[in-house]
């Protein structure tokens, strides 16, 4: 099937507004992650008692899945992104209220939801929705001195982080907090308020070391590690100098065997096994090509509300990249964060696609509607050819 320009179909439409460099980009990270779960996936399984591609076959499934969920939302307009953030962190909040009630608690957590057999986490969800309503309150802030469109951001900061606080999530806390505070920045708020939040975020870790055992224990473990200790950290750090530069090869690697996120938060550990630091480096080109190129896109963008939703999607996506192999290489305490595309998971799978839809949708090539208007010259050349052309019969 071939597209033509003046096809006006919403599919044409989009296949000649769409960045198609970032779109091979995500899917060439999408590949990678199959690939990788395919290498790290198998033993978790058979150490779980599942069959031996269990997770493999979730993961070809929710990436599938999510493919099709990132297509279908990069179809939307930017009003019809907002549209979709607030319906989505509207039930993803309702979600997060109701996992106090009937959700499960795992590791002394109740972060997940059970639905139809399947575990669901609506924080996942939240993020993307967040960010936008977030971008959006920032620039009517400053567009609008009429509404209170900056305590609303507060607001609805407050309210997710609390949320997330009581569960308690504290990684994910402090991911979607820096993502806030740097919009916040880059709305052009005062700087006073920057301090503030930065203050603020300074006592909100001290807060979390001092009222969560786990996350004393992540830091105190960071500050004075122990060599040998053999716990996943240490494991997962050791994995870089034993699989050097090309890696042990696939399938030869060892620390999959040992540690039970060997699949998920983990798995940035495995492929510097098996598949060497080049392999390593070349993941993490993709995730930063993939950042900068939304970037770009953001700087040319006119709309201040776009333009902060693009940076603050791209945050997320990096930041939670980030995070999660600065664990892996020992630079940040653990988190419990997924590596976005490649740690096996469901529900983080399913709301990288939406924050990727949502990116590819706001950075579509759209013309401004001022280029789409007659200059007033040529109107005004086009009324004086009309006045000039006889009326009449006979008339030159």
């Amino acid at each position: 099937m071939r597209l033509s320009r003046a096809d006006r179909s919403r599919v044409a439409d989009w296949w000649f507004t769409v960045d198609h460099v970032l779109v091979g980009a995500i899917l060439a990270l999408v590949g990678a992650g199959l690939v990788l779960s395919l290498a790290a996936s198998p033993a978790v399984a058979l150490r779980k008692g599942l069959p031996t591609y269990y997770f493999v076959e979730r993961h070809l499934l929710f990436s599938a899945l999510g493919v099709l969920v990132m297509l279908a939302v990069s179809l939307l307009s930017p009003r019809g992104v907002r549209r979709l953030a607030l319906g989505l962190f509207a039930i993803s909040m309702a979600g997060l209220i109701a996992v106090h009630f009937v959700g499960g608690e795992i590791q002394g957590a109740r972060r997940w939801l059970s639905i139809a057999g399947h575990s669901l986490q609506p924080s996942e969800f939240a993020k993307p929705g967040f960010v936008i309503l977030s971008a959006w309150l920032f620039a009517e802030s400053n567009r609008r001195t009429d509404m209170p469109a900056l305590p609303f951001a507060i607001l609805l900061a407050i309210c997710f982080t609390g949320l997330l606080l009581s569960q308690p999530d504290v990684g994910q806390t402090l991911l979607v907090t820096a993502v806030w505070g740097t919009l916040y920045f880059l709305s052009g708020q005062a700087l006073l308020g920057a301090g503030i939040i930065a203050g603020c975020g300074v006592l909100g870790i001290a807060f979390a070391y001092t009222s969560f055992d786990h996350v004393r224990w992540r830091i105190d473990k960071f500050l004075a590690p122990t060599p040998g200790d053999f716990s996943q950290l240490d494991r997962a750090m050791r994995s870089f100098s034993e699989g050097g530069f090309l890696g042990r090869g696939p399938g030869e690697g060892t620390i999959k065997t040992v540690l039970p996120d060997a699949h998920t938060d983990f798995i940035f550990a495995v492929v510097a096994e098996e598949y060497g630091v080049i392999a390593c480096l070349v993941l993490l080109g993709l995730f930063f090509f993939i950042v900068m190129r939304v970037l770009i896109a953001a700087a040319q963008e006119s709309d201040a509300a776009t333009r902060l939703s693009i940076q603050g999607l791209a945050l997320l996506f990096g930041l939670q990249a980030l995070i999660n192999m600065g664990v892996n290489v020992g630079l940040l305490p653990a988190k419990g964060i997924t590596l976005p595309f490649v740690s096996s998971g469901g529900s983080s799978m399913i709301a990288v696609s939406l924050t990727l839809g949502m990116l590819l949708a706001l950075t579509r090539h759209r013309p401004h509607a001022a280029r789409l208007r007659k200059p007033a010259l040529l109107n005004d050349i086009g009324h004086i050819d009309q006045r000039m052309q006889p009326t009449g019969p006979g008339q030159k």
